[in-house]
């Protein structure tokens, strides 16, 4: 998989860029803030219909274009896939409403053809690692619930769908639950809200399931490359709601290093959607006087946890109690096993996006990332600094220079 050809208007810094991709790797360089960032920005949209930096999709938008009283954005590819071609993109727009108000647009279109982001996802796969990625592992449990679904969305259409509709029932039941406390309101509209919460919760817990599962055992195999054999990795999900044990199991398994357990088939996902709708009308009382759902896949935790058996480490909280280098090794061998993954669930090599992070890592480190480039089809990378880089790999990959919105080749 591979992106030819790459067109921006009005994107972040950019009024306008036409930039063709090499089937290998591209190397962007030059001082900070001038938009080598913004590029990956916008490939990611194009895999995932949203930004990893913000959630706001306005911040997208050049902003002379509201001087202008133009609030447009644009961002199209054209992506190479077992042999098939796709014209990807995804427009941002300001339209006037009815009330004579006005709201931001965002149009996701396959071929032309305009599609649901669950139709949407999965014509491009990309792998991001970005500085801020280090912090993700003892950074708040908003952004490692976040990894989790980006990623799941990427690839399952129905996952993006119950995330969609989970989000919005969640919403509505917050405001629910405020309407009730402030003007004693009938409790009985909380009833279509939860029905709709657990339904999709359940699913949405499901499928962060599967993925750990994966996750956990390729990244501990990495892991212990990247540490020479000698620390395993585990992914522990923590749900907010105890999982129902599915029939003639027990409800945690664990085998070694890796996680194996959560809801399996539809008797074992209608029974936690039943688990999760009863546990909703327990806690309206509490819910009610918070204004908000205080339990669900939106408060749950992922932990990342390694051991040494040489050194006698039985298990460490890696958030908690591990080094800084031991949070970046492991940040890397997840970021790697999710490359693995994508590559196996799809059957084609992602696109992988890595934005300044050589200088995160030491020497040893940057050598394993670096070996992985010529693994995939296409990979993107910034840089302010080229002595990052070989030679070698800079004689192989094609350098362009970011300067102020403009991209020059050499």
């Amino acid at each position: 998989m591979h992106i030819r050809y790459l067109s921006l208007t009005n994107f972040r810094n950019y009024a306008r860029l036409e930039l063709a991709l090499p089937r290998s790797a591209l190397l962007l360089h030059g001082a900070n803030a001038q938009g080598k960032t913004n590029i990956l920005e916008a490939i990611y949209l194009l895999s995932s219909g949203t930004s990893p930096l913000t959630s706001s999709d306005r911040e997208m938008i050049k902003w002379e274009t509201e001087k202008d009283g133009l609030t447009y954005a644009r961002v199209w590819a054209e992506v190479v896939r077992s042999q098939q071609v796709q014209e990807i993109e995804v427009i941002l727009e300001k339209k006037p409403l009815t009330n004579g108000s006005e709201r931001l647009q965002k149009t996701l279109r396959v071929d032309r053809v305009r599609k649901r982001r669950s139709e949407f996802t999965g014509r491009l796969n990309v792998v991001l690692f970005m500085p801020q990625d280090m912090d993700l592992i003892a950074g708040p449990p908003a952004q490692r619930r976040h990894y989790l679904d980006e990623t799941l969305c990427q690839v399952d259409g129905v996952y993006a769908d119950a995330l969609d509709s989970y989000g919005e029932a969640l919403r509505q039941r917050n405001a629910a639950l405020r309407y009730i406390r402030e003007q004693s309101g009938d409790i009985t509209q909380l009833v279509p809200f939860e029905e709709v919460i657990a339904y999709n919760g359940a699913r949405i817990v499901e499928g962060r399931y599967a993925l750990l599962n994966a996750l956990s055992e390729i990244a501990d195999r990495i892991h212990r490359q990247l540490t020479g054999a000698s620390d395993w990795l585990r992914l522990d999900y923590q749900p907010s709601l105890a999982p129902v044990s599915p029939a003639g199991s027990d409800a945690q398994l664990i085998l070694g290093p890796t996680l194996t357990h959560g809801p399996h088939g539809e008797k074992d996902l209608k029974a936690q959607e039943d688990s999760f709708q009863r546990a909703l009308e327990a806690c309206r009382s509490e819910d009610i006087a918070r204004g908000t759902t205080s339990i669900g896949p939106h408060r749950d935790e992922l932990r990342i946890v390694s051991g040494n058996p040489v050194q006698g480490t039985h298990e460490v909280d890696l958030g908690t109690y591990g080094s800084r280098g031991q949070q970046r090794t492991a940040v890397l061998a997840l970021k790697l096993a999710e490359l693995e993954w994508l590559r196996i669930k799809t059957g084609d090599t992602p696109v992988l996006l890595l934005d300044e992070v050589l200088a995160e890592l030491d020497a040893s480190r940057r050598h394993d990332l670096i070996s992985r480039v010529s693994s995939v089809e296409q990979a993107v990378l910034t840089a302010t600094d080229l002595d990052m880089f070989s030679q070698t790999f800079r004689d192989q990959a094609r350098l362009c220079e970011v300067q102020a919105g403009i991209v020059r080749t050499g």
